[in-house]
């Protein structure tokens, strides 16, 4: 089965992938940060029971992960693929991911708070996003008792996800922007209405390749509904100011540089994640602006594949069981994208 992030979704040029996320709470439990292994058990135990056998009656089974089982490369692997959160990768005692084959759904069981339900889809897809999480939330409330207060709404263990439990996102691809240096003024608007932009896998992380998550950051006192159409206004918005700086783009400056991009990618013997995501930014761009022609599902997969976790996955083998010293993954990361865009070109 396909991976959510090899298809292309609405909007693609400018708008990689939207994830909902909500976040639920046992009432008779206490929140992960006071939990017992027992506790634990028991919240994983109950979730299990409420979610399987629905979640594969309606065609979308859901796997059992024991984050304990797993090595530190392969839970970084996950938060790579966007998966988990780098906190559920770090502490993974006790703790249980549901998942689904496609990776589009991911249940985090005893994060910071017991249940974080979340969807993730190409493109610009909110609605269904949420549509896709809010059934699975349906599906826990007919069975549990969720921890619900008629004034504060949904009861998490942050009070910054108060109310709704919602964290709705979009991830952007904003390279005009960023080489006009406006994404600092974007930053500042977008605070004012109850927005945050953020790096590529969320709060505290670094931007790469031109990439940026805008999410909203109020939960109370606003619906569901509310907080997404917000969302899907101001990313329209900054989806026209983006395709407008591509046009005033000087044409021969920009081709000059996705096609040396797409040289250096099909040809480099070494390359360094950093050098990477500014490459395939700019052969990404690209390809949505009809400069080449490359499978934008190839280049997806290889803004994934590529990342250090991933990439020493894959490696792996008996006759390489240790992690890889980072020239010797640029070594891999360069062999790695000269196979798959040498397949993914047709040259204009």
């Amino acid at each position: 089965m396909c991976k959510w992030y090899e298809e292309e979704g609405r909007e693609a040029d400018g708008v990689v992938s939207t994830r909902v996320r909500l976040a639920r709470n046992l009432r008779d439990l206490p929140f992960p940060t006071r939990m017992t292994a027992e506790n634990r058990q028991e919240l994983n135990r109950r979730v299990c029971e409420a979610l399987e056998r629905p979640m594969a009656e309606a065609g979308l089974p859901l796997n059992r992960v024991e984050m304990d089982s797993l090595s530190d490369m392969q839970a970084m692997a996950m938060v790579e693929r966007h998966c988990i959160s780098p906190e559920f990768a770090r502490e993974r005692e006790g703790r249980l991911l549901l998942i689904s084959e496609n990776e589009s759904v991911s249940i985090m069981l005893g994060e910071e708070d017991h249940i974080r339900i979340q969807a993730l889809l190409p493109g610009l897809a909110l609605d269904e996003a949420y549509t896709m999480a809010g059934s699975i939330d349906k599906l826990l409330s007919e069975s549990l008792d969720i921890a619900f207060d008629k004034r504060l709404g949904y009861l998490t263990a942050c009070p910054t996800n108060l109310g709704t439990g919602l964290r709705a996102s979009v991830m952007l691809h904003l390279p005009a922007i960023e080489s006009r240096s406006a994404m600092g003024a974007i930053t500042n608007m977008v605070s004012k209405i109850g927005l945050t932009v953020r790096g590529m896998y969320g709060e505290g992380s670094g931007t790469k390749a031109s990439l940026y998550q805008l999410s909203n950051q109020v939960t109370l006192g606003i619906s569901e509904e509310a907080a997404l159409s917000n969302l899907k206004s101001i990313t329209g918005q900054i989806l026209q100011r983006e395709r407008a700086a591509r046009k005033a783009l000087d044409p021969d400056k920009l081709a000059d540089m996705v096609w040396r991009s797409l040289g250096l990618l099909c040809t480099a013997r070494i390359l360094s994640g950093e050098e990477f995501m500014g490459l395939i930014s700019a052969v990404r761009l690209g390809t949505y602006m009809g400069i080449i022609r490359t499978d934008p599902a190839a280049v997806a997969r290889l803004l994934v594949d590529c990342q250090p976790a991933m990439l020493q996955l894959s490696a792996a083998g008996p006759e390489n069981p240790l992690p890889m010293e980072a020239a010797q993954r640029d070594k891999v990361r360069a062999a790695h994208v000269r196979k798959i865009l040498g397949v993914a070109i047709c040259s204009q």
